[in-house]
């Protein structure tokens, strides 16, 4: 027993020994990891603490040398740290534990092997929570350290940007600080500052991406959760005010010049305002076409005032019986108004060419049209010597040419427009005229076609269409014209320049009025040493008409063109006429040939008719050609358009009988230009060819003679009923006229005073009524003029059937 005594008191002492020295292992251990996770935890709580990154350059760097030494500090640990874990490691391999921790109850002691398992779950415990700390520690240190790195080279990427940007800055305001006002710059130079005010915009475009790439920049540090430091947020602030106002100004100073360059450039229509005076002021349209304002009637019109006048003063002019004569002497006085008389037609070919006028089909605008007649009148002061008003007679161009070939102001011309509209009325041989017209629609063969003669004719024809007198050339229809000249190449799809300058030499009835223009212009300037049998003026100026059915008869032209007789004497005709100085020779022709008349009995004359122009099929037997759209119809198109057909008729049944009077005519017949046979002569021809007659005859059947009663018999009555309406309207204006704008109080007819019996809401009915009742009479006056407009229109077209009416022989 006593050996079983002290080999229990051994076993008792070795394990007391081994429970102290557990016990001293474990406390050591154990009080380590505790400093460490202490230390861990202040360390993380300090890193956390250098939160925010700092927003310059500067901060950042003084953050990352601080961050430096905080991780030196951490790493001069990391041994130790490492050591103690290894120790606890290797205790925990000492002595594992399994089973779960149990709780006892209150008073009862542990057990040695409790203790030691409740030891070692502690010590696990500990050296977990001082790993997974020291984990964190040194990757957050890590991640802080790169964050701190990317910051870093964004913060000097934006630090270069900014600079750059604001030298970019400095650099474009000094551009625009030295902009001169616009006000101060020349004309000349408009378009120069215009081109480099538009390059200055496309240079912008890289201040414009530098600026957006220092903000994205920004944006991204703003993600980044860095905040830029107070010093670089004013900055760049200041940048975006830069950028913005430097954006601004170089659109505002572009629309400045260009509405100068507009207004006052060498395309601008500004320098065309001095062509009216006061109360009349040139405006523009959208579109660029002018018009003119009355600011003294407070009215607007398309028309120029002196264009207005000049129309005004070609009413002068009707009382012409001849279409082609009338005709020819108005564009007479236009072409003289536009001062194109002075124009030769080289000098218009070269314009042409300067301003690249050679495709007949492209279309022109207003502008364009301008610069163009501009540069056409500084050639003609220039190379004449004369003192031209370029402002008047460009705008008064400008009015006519739209008048004739864009009635409906759209703004667009064809260039084929343009080009005959002045060649027709310059200054040069009519066969010139033929010629370069033909050129403009040949082709590389120098042959036309039917669609573009169509085109020549149909914008010749727009001339005397503007003043009312196409009907007598056949219409507006001009494809029998188109198939009359196509007739002289038979056979041929095209025509050469000959064949056109041959039909043209027979003046055919559409193109009459040009050659006779020619003629007009040359008689002018000619005395013929004669006295005129009606109206005794000697010398006769101007035309010279001879009888060749009686001797010594001569008659000037206005008689003549007037249908003028002396009393109690009749004239016989055919009828010579002389626009140059006659010649021994032709007066020994005329002689002769008035001799031989005498012998000659009305149905030689009847047997043998002879047309001074070449008559073409009428308008209503031809098929529609293929012509450029006309101007828009004006009001009332229908009565014209049947004016238009009667006055057709007239000149179908001319071309079916060719019948005309050899008899003396009375004055009071009523002549017009198609009951004369007229033959001119010039010193060029000597002798006679059915080119240089002029022979005008009408019959009209009985059939078409009622038909022509009828719509007068519908005009006249169409007129009575406008002149009713017209009659009530002016007795309704004049009632409303009679209306006082207030009440009358009593029989003396003294207007109650606002305060005297009734209050402010009766003032406001009565300035009420007042107001309607001023619009409705501006209604009445204006649906009075519109009506007396029309009643005017149909006066004259209802003398003009009666004239018709009465040239008719009934027989």
């Amino acid at each position: 027993m006593n050996l079983c005594w002290n080999e229990i008191k051994r076993k008792s002492h070795n394990i007391r020994v081994r429970l102290e020295a557990f016990s001293d292992n474990s406390g050591k251990l154990q009080l380590s990891l505790q400093e460490i996770v202490e230390w861990l935890t202040s360390k993380d709580e300090e890193l956390s603490q250098q939160l925010p990154i700092g927003g310059d350059v500067s901060a950042v760097q003084h953050q990352a040398e601080f961050h430096q030494a905080f991780v030196e500090d951490v790493k001069s640990r990391g041994p130790f740290i490492y050591s103690v874990l290894e120790s606890a490691q290797a205790f925990l391999a000492q002595h594992p534990f399994q089973e779960p921790e149990e709780s006892l109850p209150d008073g009862k002691e542990l057990s040695p092997r409790r203790r030691v398992l409740n030891v070692s779950r502690s010590v696990w415990k500990q050296a977990s929570v001082t790993s997974d700390l020291w984990e964190k520690l040194t990757a957050r240190c890590v991640d802080r350290h790169r964050h701190m790195e990317r910051t870093l080279e964004r913060l000097l990427q934006t630090q270069a940007a900014m600079e750059e940007l604001d030298v970019a800055l400095e650099q474009a305001e000094g551009v625009r600080d030295a902009w001169e006002p616009v006000g101060d710059l020349f004309i000349d130079a408009l378009q120069d500052h215009i081109d480099a005010t538009k390059l200055f915009k496309e240079e912008l475009s890289q201040v414009k991406e530098g600026m957006k790439h220092v903000n994205d920049l920004a944006h991204q540090l703003a993600i980044s959760d860095v905040h830029l430091s107070v010093d670089n947020a004013r900055a760049l602030e200041h940048l975006n005010s830069r950028w913005k106002l430097l954006q601004v100004r170089p659109g505002e100073r572009l629309k400045q010049l260009q509405d100068a360059h507009r207004d006052f450039g060498p395309g601008s229509q500004h320098f065309l305002c001095s062509s009216v005076q006061v109360p009349w002021e040139r405006a523009i349209s959208p579109n660029k076409v002018p018009y003119y304002i009355n600011h003294q009637a407070q009215t607007t019109c398309w028309d120029h005032p002196k264009m207005t006048e000049l129309y005004q003063a070609l009413a002068d002019l009707n009382n012409i019986k001849f279409s082609a004569y009338r005709t020819a002497m108005k564009l007479r006085r236009v072409q003289k108004a536009l001062r194109l008389d002075l124009v030769a037609l080289g000098s218009l070919a070269e314009v042409f060419r300067e301003q690249d006028l050679q495709q007949g089909e492209h279309v022109m605008d207003v502008v364009e049209v301008i610069h163009s007649l501009t540069a056409l009148y500084e050639r003609l002061e220039e190379e004449r010597a004369v003192a031209v008003n370029i402002p008047l007679c460009v705008d008064m161009c400008l009015n006519w040419l739209l008048n004739v070939y864009d009635s409906g102001r759209n703004g667009k011309m064809r260039v084929l427009s343009f080009k005959a509209g002045l060649v027709s009325l310059c200054k040069a041989d009519v066969k010139e005229k033929y010629k370069y017209l033909f050129r403009q629609v040949c082709g590389p063969g120098g042959q036309t076609d039917q669609r573009h003669l169509s085109l020549l004719l149909h914008e010749a024809i727009q001339v005397p269409r503007q003043l009312g007198e196409v009907a007598a050339f056949g219409g507006s229809n001009v494809e029998p014209s188109v198939q009359s000249c196509l007739r002289m190449a038979p056979g041929k799809p095209a025509i050469e320049v000959s064949h056109f300058l041959e039909w043209m030499s027979l003046e055919p009835q559409s193109m009459v009025w040009l050659p006779v223009l020619h003629r007009v212009a040359a008689a002018e300037s000619a005395k013929h040493q004669a006295k005129c049998y009606v109206c005794k003026q000697c010398p006769i100026k101007g035309f010279r008409y001879r009888s060749l059915k009686q001797f010594n008869v001569d008659i000037c032209q206005t008689c003549f063109l007037t249908g003028r007789t002396s009393k109690g004497n009749k004239l016989h005709y055919p009828i010579m006429e002389y626009y140059t100085p006659t010649t021994s020779g032709e007066k020994m022709r005329d002689f002769a040939k008035t001799l031989k008349n005498k012998f000659r009995s009305k149905q030689y004359f009847s047997k043998h008719p002879q047309r001074g122009y070449l008559p073409v099929q009428s308008v209503l037997e031809a098929e529609s050609a293929e012509t450029p759209c006309s101007s828009p119809k004006l009001p009332h198109a229908d009565t014209h358009s049947r004016i238009e057909h009667f006055a057709s008729r007239l000149a179908e049944m001319e071309n079916q009988t060719c019948s005309f009077f050899t008899d003396s005519l009375s004055p009071d017949e009523s002549l017009d230009e198609d009951q004369y046979i007229l033959r001119h002569s010039s010193p060029a021809l000597e002798q006679d060819s059915p080119c240089g007659q002029h022979l005008l005859l009408v019959h009209l059947e009985h059939q078409d003679r009622e038909q022509l009663q009828c719509t007068l018999a519908r005009l006249e009555n169409e007129n009575r009923v406008l002149q009713s309406e017209y009659r009530r309207l002016q007795w309704r204006h004049e009632e409303a006229a009679s209306v006082p704008m207030l009440t009358e109080a009593g029989e003396g007819g003294v207007l109650c005073s606002p305060t005297a019996d009734g209050g402010p809401q009766e003032d406001e009915e009565l300035l009420a009524e007042a107001r309607v009742l001023r619009q409705h009479k501006t209604r009445l006056e204006t649906r009075m003029q519109i009506l007396e407009d029309h009643n005017k229109q149909l006066d004259s077209q209802l003398r003009r059937l009666r004239e018709l009416l009465l040239q008719v022989d009934p027989e």
